[in-house]
């Protein structure tokens, strides 16, 4: 990004902090760095990359994250709000336009996991 004083750079960690934090809102959803399912993603910079992958480029920025999902919830509805959840977050914080947010459900896991 230019401004009139300068370049701002916003580096991918950053932008995956973000998305991680956004994801781990969503009730039901577990981002891959969380330890539990008991609705406590807590996480730390050790793991909070885990199962995010973020991709910038001049034509176009994407997000990819994986997760598991609560059994029982309806995935497309809950994983649309992620994304939109995600997506905003991300064009808040950073300015960073968001083209796609791909989600890919790895694991169902019931509530005693």
């Amino acid at each position: 990004m230019n401004n009139s004083i300068g370049v701002v750079k916003i580096s991918d960690d950053v932008i995956t902090v973000i998305a991680g934090i956004a994801a781990s809102e969503i009730k039901g959803v577990y981002p891959l760095f969380s330890n539990n399912s008991n609705g406590n993603n807590s996480f730390n910079k050790k793991n909070i990359s885990k199962g995010i992958k973020v991709n910038l480029s001049d034509n176009k920025t994407s997000i990819d994250i994986s997760v598991a999902v609560e059994y029982g919830i309806k995935i497309p509805s809950v994983i649309r709000e992620l994304q939109e959840n995600v997506k905003t977050q991300v064009e808040t914080f950073t300015g960073v336009k968001m083209e796609e947010i791909n989600v890919f459900v790895q694991r169902v896991l019931n509530k005693s996991e």
